[in-house]
């Protein structure tokens, strides 16, 4: 189809419809052992937060998502309900990355029971946005047909530090 103006474009697209939702009250402690020239190649600790951006048609009930949803799944991230993969991963953790060359001796600490220590490909605000968005946008996906993707995850260390991850079109 021919357009002849960017208004006649955007008429005749579908509407979409996008609701947020904000998970928090999550104590995280992690390391960017790369960060050689900053204090944050230490152990640090945060009370993070993210929120979700979900797009999509609306359902028989005109939501885009159930909010209560991630308690009320039938599916999973990880083997756990959503909720408990959140707590999992964010509650009272120490998140190291894969590569971290002290990640042994954190195990070790998860091993005698000093931590709840989580291996990740990689740590940071930045990162923990797009880890958070390719778990659950896949269940997301999963749960709603297709209905409904995650279009943007924000990651918050504290109120002055976020970070965003937009997936590519690719």
């Amino acid at each position: 189809m021919v357009y002849h103006s960017k208004l006649a474009k955007k008429a005749a697209q579908k509407p979409k419809f996008i609701s947020t939702k904000v998970f928090d009250g999550f104590s995280t402690v992690f390391r960017q052992h790369k960060a050689i020239t900053t204090h944050c190649q230490y152990l640090h600790g945060y009370g993070v937060s993210f929120k979700l951006w979900f797009e999509g048609d609306l359902d028989e009930r005109n939501w885009v998502w159930d909010f209560g949803g991630m308690k009320r799944a039938k599916g999973t991230i990880g083997g756990k309900s959503p909720k408990d993969w959140f707590d999992y991963m964010f509650d009272h953790t120490v998140i190291i990355a894969q590569d971290d060359p002290f990640k042994d001796a954190f195990l070790k600490m998860g091993e005698v029971g000093a931590a709840q220590v989580r291996i990740v490909d990689h740590v940071g605000a930045e990162r923990f946005a797009e880890f958070i968005y390719k778990k659950v946008n896949k269940f997301i996906k999963k749960e709603t047909e297709g209905r409904v993707e995650i279009i943007k995850v924000e990651f918050r260390e504290h109120g002055k530090n976020t970070a965003i991850y937009v997936p590519g079109s690719n």
